[in-house]
């Protein structure tokens, strides 16, 4: 089992529904969104980085874009090996969460 960050876990599930337009900003927004923190690009390509290095997503260079000064968007997906980690986290939460007492909080 490949355990997962937090942050990996949220970029993989970022990827997977952002679908064929998952690249570094629209990444970032996603993540953003979800946790309502903010995330500077820095540290999303770090994530992204790792989650290469761990062959948990591909990645492809798009066609050069004018818009962007001839610049190429680097898109990720999800493979094959990042959606078994998704599943095996997914998992291992619901097991952890089974059968907890009631939190007992303390009178002020």
């Amino acid at each position: 089992m490949k355990f997962l960050s937090r942050q990996e876990e949220l970029m993989l599930l970022s990827i997977w529904k952002l679908d064929d337009n998952a690249y570094g900003v629209t990444i970032r927004q996603s993540v953003t969104d979800l946790t309502g923190k903010y995330w500077s690009i820095g540290a999303v390509y770090d994530v992204l980085d790792r989650l290469t290095k761990k062959g948990l997503v591909s990645t492809v260079v798009g066609d050069p874009v004018k818009a962007r000064g001839g610049k190429s968007k680097r898109f990720y997906r999800v493979i094959k090996s990042g959606f078994k980690a998704l599943e095996e986290v997914r998992d291992l939460q619901q097991k952890a969460w089974v059968d907890l007492p009631e939190p007992a909080f303390e009178k002020k």
